[in-house]
Order: C-alpha cells, then structure tokens, then sequence
C-alpha cells in the first residue's frame, strides 16, 4: 500500500522535548512522520489538535504496536488528547485508559483520516473485554494436604512460602497451583499489572485487562539486574513483573547468592529502587514469594528409600547458600514427605475454584487481632525457646491471624498459634 506522500527536501529539525529526559524507543516514528506531515502541509495541523499518537513504521508504511501503548494513553489523557492514533493491536489497550483509540495499519490510513477521506471503525467507548488467562487446577495434586493447607493459608494472607523436600513429590506442581487459588485482582490492580506488562512489552496484542495475579518462574541463572530490574536504562525485572503475583523460584539454592539477597529489601518494602549512572528508577514489586528446594545436594535426603551421599561439609554448603536473613522472610515453611503409593492412586481432590471460594471469604472477614491469653502464652513461651526473631515472631502472629480467618474466628486461639509454628524453620534446613 503506498502512502503517495513526499518528503521535504528540507532541512528539518524534530525537538523532542524536555531535552533532560531520555527517549528511546521506535513509538516516536508515528508522531514524529505525522509531525513531518503538518510541517509540510500535507496534513491539516488543524485536525492534529486533540489527538496524540504513539506506534512504529515499517519501511514499507506499516504500523507496528509498540511497548507501553496503556502508559502512552495514560499520559495523552492527562494532558488533554481525546483520541490516541495507534496500531490496530494496540487498541484494546489503549481503550483501557478511558481515551478513543484511532485503530490504523498503514501511514496512508492515519493520513486519510487526518484528511477526513478514509472510513475508519466507529469511535467511542466500548467494553474491553479482560484478558484470557488460565492457572493449573489444584485438583491434579495426588496426597500432600498437609502442602494443599499451607498453599490455602499463603493464598489467604499473601504469605511467602518455600516447599522442600526429595526430588519428584510435587513441590513445583504446588507451586504453580498457588496464582489459581488467588483472587481475582480489583480494577486498581488489575490496570496496574496490565500497565506494567505493557510497559515491559510482555502483554499479549490485543489482550484487555489482567484479571489473574501475575505468575512469573525465572530460570536459576537469572541475574540480579533480571531479578530486580537495572541496565543501562533501568527497566524492570521479574520482581515487578509479580507486582501482585507470585514469584517462583524453583530449586532455590541453586540461584546467586547475590541475586537471592537482592530480594530482601522488596520483600519487605514493595518496591525496589533501581539507580543507575542512566538514570533512577523506583519500580512496584509487592509480591508474594515461593521458594522451592531439596533437602540435599543429591536429593536423596528426606526419602527413607534413598541413601543421602552428600557429606556434611557439603550439606553445610548447601545450606548455606540460602541467608538465615531471606529464610527468615519466609512466612509459611515445609517440608515435604514423598506420598504414598495409595496417595497417588487416589481420586482428585479440591479443585482451584473451591478453594479460592474460602480464601475469598477468609479475606473478606475482620482480621482477628486479639489474642486469647493461651494464645499470648503460646507465643512467649515460643521466642524464649526456639531460634525465633523478633521479625519472625511477626510472621507467625501473623500467619495466626490468617489461620483464624479461614476458621471464621474472631480471635486468635492457641491452636492457631500453634499451627502457624509448626511451618516455621524445620531443623532440615537449620
């Protein structure tokens, strides 16, 4: 399709202001060719105001949908443009931002419409349907409730959560069950997530709004910068990517130690700042982490069946890849037992939906702040006894808390305290 539009043989000069904000990317090509197109009286400048565009051509005059189309709308909105021309996948996205997406695929169709010649969609508000996005059922897990409980409780009160145990019992499988039990994200949220999966270049085209808590898994290779985000010019990394999710990290303690210990400050912040010689940067990163590891180097240990081979030099080295500090920020801890034959064979359990159902309703109730004097005692007694910090004590009153939440009671007895305890550190791991 050619545009039949001509270039000024000119000198030209495009200002890309403010000259302190750094500018990058191809979603400047449209705006800037439309620019051109004024300068040139090819388009009525006229017809410009009002409109704010954002996309990437193609040699050929095609236009290609750009990260960060949703942030692009956003900001078009607030300073006064009621319609925002893009890429025909962009527009769902656009849309979501409350302004009128100016849906084209060529340069020659948004010149056509500048010029009122070209008949393009209908204009106006529509329903943008959410995006489509499916979680793998809890009902495929065979045995371990004692893991189908404490993945309940981590739903309910957004706890962080490390399964351990012998390889092949199904603590990844558990793991990636954990978004499907979570509820569904309000409108704030869900703009949020979809605001930064767009700005990261990870949401689908043509996709809505983000409904179900984002999941994210990063191979145990993963830097720091790709953990917590940095480069150059800083972007955001799988921390923010999970702002409002879950994030995995499978076989734990075979990730940096560096890139674990830079989760610390976002785990208890909800943000991490970034700086960098290009720039500073302060992303969201309020997620909720899951760890999962073996027992041993070999993996034999925790499984009667098996022989642990590891020494105990390299066991003490194992362990000591994972920080007493990050372990402590581990709400809900568990080690797995590998599940019987009879276990296995046995039919489905509870699937997501019936679960999620009790962990919306747990939320929804007044949070129990009151201790029952057995309660009290339980706890004293606990820090005076066990390797218990003054931020793990915390933890566990507030596992507690949650505890009596999906038992619908509105104060925390001393079994509830008791069961909160019992997922503290296991002598495997200490």
């Amino acid at each position: 399709m050619s545009a039949e539009l001509f270039f000024p043989f000119k000198r030209i000069t495009v200002n890309l202001a403010p000259a302190d904000l750094r500018k990058e990317g191809s979603g400047f090509d449209l705006p800037i060719a439309l620019a051109v197109l004024a300068a040139s009286h090819q388009i009525s400048v006229e017809r410009l105001a009002g409109h704010a565009a954002v996309g990437e051509l193609a040699l050929d005059g095609r236009l290609r949908p750009v990260p960060g189309a949703l942030a692009a709308a956003e900001g078009a909105r607030r300073n006064g443009s009621r319609r925002l021309v893009c890429a025909a996948e962009s527009g769902a996205e656009v849309a979501l931002a409350g302004i009128d997406p100016v849906e084209v695929g060529h340069l020659a169709e948004a010149v056509s419409y500048f010029r009122g010649e070209g008949e393009l969609p209908e204009l106006g508000a529509r329903d943008v349907p959410d995006a489509e996005s499916t979680a793998p059922d809890l009902a495929d897990v065979r045995g371990q409730e004692r893991a189908r409980r404490v993945l309940e409780i981590a739903a309910a009160g957004t706890h962080n959560l490390l399964l351990a145990g012998p390889p092949g019992i199904g603590k990844t499988m558990l793991a990636r069950r954990l978004p499907g039990i979570l509820p569904a994200l309000d409108d704030e949220g869900a703009l949020e997530v979809t605001r930064i999966h767009s700005i990261a270049g990870v949401l689908p085209a043509g996709s809505g709004l983000v409904r179900l808590p984002p999941f994210r898994a990063p191979h145990h290779t993963a830097s720091v910068a790709a953990l917590i985000g940095g480069g150059a010019s800083p972007r955001p990394g799988e921390a923010t990517l999970a702002h409002r999710g879950v994030l995995l990290l499978d076989e734990l303690p075979e990730f940096p130690r560096n890139a674990l210990e830079s989760l610390r400050q976002p785990l208890e912040d909800g943000v991490v700042a970034v700086a960098r010689v290009g720039g500073r940067a302060i992303f969201p990163a309020r997620f909720q982490l899951v760890g999962t590891m073996n027992l041993c180097p070999c993996g034999g240990r925790g499984d009667p069946r098996l022989e642990c081979t590891c020494t105990p030099l390299a066991l003490d080295r194992y362990r000591a890849r994972i920080s007493r500090a990050l372990l402590d920020r581990f709400d809900l801890i568990l080690t797995l037992p590998k599940p019987r034959g009879a276990e296995l064979a046995a039919e489905e359990g509870e699937g997501s939906v019936v679960v999620r159902e009790r962990v919306v309703t747990a939320r929804a109730r007044t949070t129990a702040e009151r201790l029952a004097p057995e309660a009290q005692e339980l706890l004293d007694r606990a820090v005076d006894r066990l390797p218990l910090s003054g931020r793990g004590r915390a933890r566990v009153l507030r596992v507690s808390r949650t505890i009596a939440m999906l038992a619908g009671a509105g104060t925390v007895a001393a079994e509830h305290v008791a069961e909160a305890l019992s997922y503290r550190s296991p002598g495997e791991l200490t």
